[in-house]
């Protein structure tokens, strides 16, 4: 049986690699969530999952997201501390000149993720999460 932290772990495995092309992870009634940052919104089911996406990699080149720290928390959700890095398609910025101290959490059940929820501002998804660093 796979845990709910081996199944997040499988899917920074990719995307740590620049690879976002799998959706085998997410439950087809995903709510997809950003939080936080420059374009917050709240999408549902791998459709919108996908469109929110695409919004990130058209903004973006060379996007990557990387797991810094791993947690789990109670009712199968996995907080997961991120770094971000890429470069602005219009403006050249790199995302290391912002602030990339993200933060996910996954809400899990039957090993696919429910509920996706990024955030740009990590002590934003502490302060949700009703958590201290």
């Amino acid at each position: 049986m796979t845990s709910n932290l081996d199944v997040v772990r499988s899917i920074y495995a990719e995307w740590e690699h620049g690879d976002f092309s799998s959706a085998e992870w997410a439950h087809p009634d995903i709510e997809y969530v950003w939080a936080d940052g420059p374009a917050p919104g709240n999408w549902r089911g791998l459709a919108g999952m996908a469109e929110a996406a695409r919004g990130i990699f058209n903004a973006w080149a060379e996007y990557r997201v990387e797991a810094v720290e791993y947690c789990e928390l109670p009712d199968d959700r996995v907080l997961v501390f991120t770094r971000m890095s890429g470069r602005g398609r219009a403006s050249g910025l790199e995302l290391e000149q912002m602030r990339t101290q993200g933060a996910t959490v996954f809400d899990i059940r039957g090993g696919k993720v429910t509920r996706h929820v990024y955030y740009w501002d990590r002590d934003h998804a502490l302060a949700d999460l009703d958590l201290k660093e």
